[in-house]
């Protein structure tokens, strides 16, 4: 059994949590029985248990025939909380407004977990208006603006060695490719992501530096169709702007705030 900060992890709980990560996972894709207990390397009888347990206190659900699982609505409820109680995402906020009102494009707020970003706060475009929310999903961080301005606030040799997963023909699916792109973000001091991750769509994305290394970061992301070179140059001036005030604002309540970030405990 394995350990986590000197303690043994518990077996079912992890088996849950694997569980639960794995129908999230699948979004709109529900799943069979024998799929999950296969997948899980779990048998059939304890997996069935499990999800059992799992619809009776809405994490899971089924559908009619009982045949078919998904995630479920409990799941929202904890991931809503998360955002509501989170000081960062609280602070920035306003600062997408404002992001969003000077550029009218597509601003994002996201945040490194493990190698992907996962997506806490979008402000759409009306202009390009998307059919379903980026918010709680996840993107790898070798393909976008947001993963790649975080990526390079860390040392190479944190890389994996690859391959990567291809989103596009645009993405980077070797080290050394994003080790050279990220040496360019380091440089210009923010990441540019042209359809990597979604064709159609250029992103610059901007490390949020009030944790060391970065945990969160903004980006901008606008259609091919309506980039030009003065727009372009537009949205990395709002943007710069967007992200210092968001940093003098965040070292001010870091300051005055006590015990933690906001006034509110500093989770790690």
């Amino acid at each position: 059994m394995s350990e986590t900060g000197g303690v043994r992890a518990v077996k079912s709980a992890a088996r849950t949590v694997e569980l639960l990560e794995l129908l999230a996972a699948r979004g709109d894709r529900p799943v069979r029985l024998q799929e999950l207990a296969d997948e899980l390397g779990v048998p059939r009888s304890s997996m069935y248990a499990l999800l059992q347990t799992l619809i009776g206190r809405g994490w899971v659900r089924t559908d009619v025939t009982g045949s078919l699982y998904g995630i479920g609505i409990h799941a929202l409820l904890t991931g809503t909380s998360y955002l509501d109680s989170d000081p960062r995402v609280r602070l920035v906020r306003p600062y997408l407004d404002e992001a969003s009102e000077a550029l009218g494009e597509t601003i994002h707020l996201g945040r490194l977990d493990g190698r992907s970003v996962a997506y806490l706060a979008t402000r759409e475009s009306h202009e390009y208006l998307r059919t379903i929310s980026r918010v709680g999903r996840r993107l790898p961080a070798h393909a976008g603006a947001l993963g790649k301005a975080l990526l390079a606030q860390r040392p190479d040799e944190e890389l994996p060695e690859g391959p990567y997963e291809a989103l596009t023909p645009h993405s980077h699916t070797g080290r050394e490719s994003l080790r050279a792109d990220l040496a360019e973000v380091r440089a210009r001091g923010y990441s540019v992501d042209r359809e990597e991750g979604v064709l159609g769509i250029v992103g610059f994305g901007f490390a949020l530096r009030y944790d060391t290394p970065a945990q969160d970061a903004v980006s901008c992301s606008v259609p091919v169709a309506r980039l030009t070179p003065e727009h372009e140059e537009r949205i990395v001036a709002v943007m710069r702007e967007i992200r210092a005030k968001i940093e003098t604002t965040a070292t001010g309540t870091a300051t005055r705030a006590a015990p933690g970030f906001g006034g509110a405990v500093d989770w790690r």
